[in-house]
């Protein structure tokens, strides 16, 4: 795989279901490290969980699939995803 695909983009996640109180923040954390994604996440009024983050389409699709997956404890009913703008950061951050 050449470059192609290699500009950074953005996207922003809304996790919901049984997402507080069951570690999927530091499980988004722990996922974006090991695929190499920068962000953010933090937990929202509402009971669900918001993630933003930056990468490749094909980093970004994988940190998709483990942020549908979520944590053992917890259980995700919902991902809601929109694009977004990239942020300057070098790490992924709770919030």
């Amino acid at each position: 795989m050449a470059a192609r695909n290699q500009r950074p983009i953005a996207r922003r996640y809304i996790v919901s279901g049984r997402v507080q109180g069951v570690g999927y923040r530091a499980f988004a954390q722990r996922a974006a490290r090991e695929i190499g994604v920068t962000g953010w996440t933090r937990n929202l009024d509402d009971g669900s969980v918001e993630v933003h983050a930056n990468g490749s389409a094909g980093r970004l699709e994988d940190f998709e699939g483990r942020l549908r997956q979520g944590p053992r404890w917890g259980e995700v009913r919902c991902v809601e995803v929109t694009e977004g703008v990239v942020s300057v950061t070098s790490e992924f951050m709770i919030r």
